[in-house]
């Protein structure tokens, strides 16, 4: 060394540079990270081909599916909504050349429950012009009840409204092809399936999904 630096001790200097443990540590927590990455994709990968145990469906789960029934123009309304016979004021009419029909037919009507009003002959309008068993005429608000209560007891007959008629009470023209009423037994049990309805599937049910 030219006499510049003494050497003392029992130990010689080191000639080349320390190792950077640094280094070491920074490369070892790299290959961890890529060796967790790695195991990670491949089970995606394993889950996408295999399923991951669960049946996958293009249109989901039947518990996201959900029926919508389009409501039908003559659906049944609610059966509170339809009033019983005895609070029904019925007016009856002939329209045909029959006496007595009008009178015979009220008081039948009276028996089965119903409430009577006026009876007597049709107006110019029905009279001898009802072809048919007979036609019920009411407010638009007795479209789906009253009428449709009476409707029960005479098959057949047509259902009318005014918008321009006052009052709840209903008439029940007779017509020519008119013979009895609807039979005690059948006019009953139609009445019970009108207030008490059983609800149907709609034919025009569509998925939402």
């Amino acid at each position: 060394m030219g006499g510049k630096y003494r050497i003392t001790g029992n130990k010689y200097p080191r000639m080349r540079p320390h190792r950077r443990r640094g280094r070491l540590v920074v490369l070892t927590v790299a290959c961890a990270a890529a060796l967790g990455v790695a195991g990670w994709g491949t089970l995606q990968l394993i889950d996408v081909f295999t399923g991951g145990g669960r049946t996958a469906s293009a249109a989901g789960t039947k518990s996201h599916c959900a029926t919508k029934a389009s409501p039908s123009a003559g659906a049944t309304p609610p059966a509170a909504a339809v009033p019983p016979p005895n609070r029904i004021t019925v007016n009856v009419f002939n329209a045909t050349p029959r006496s007595g029909l009008a009178k015979k037919t009220a008081d039948e009507l009276k028996k089965r429950g119903f409430r009577i009003g006026e009876v007597g002959n049709a107006s110019k309008e029905y009279d001898k012009k009802v072809a048919g068993t007979g036609v019920l005429l009411g407010p638009a608000s007795a479209q789906n009840t009253a009428l449709r209560v009476l409707g029960t007891q005479l098959a057949g007959a047509e259902r009318r409204t005014d918008a321009a008629r006052k009052g709840d009470a209903v008439d029940l023209v007779i017509g020519t092809g008119f013979k009895n009423l609807t039979s005690q037994a059948a006019a009953d049990k139609a009445l019970t399936a009108l207030t008490a309805p059983q609800p149907a599937p709609s034919g025009n049910s569509k998925k939402s999904c």
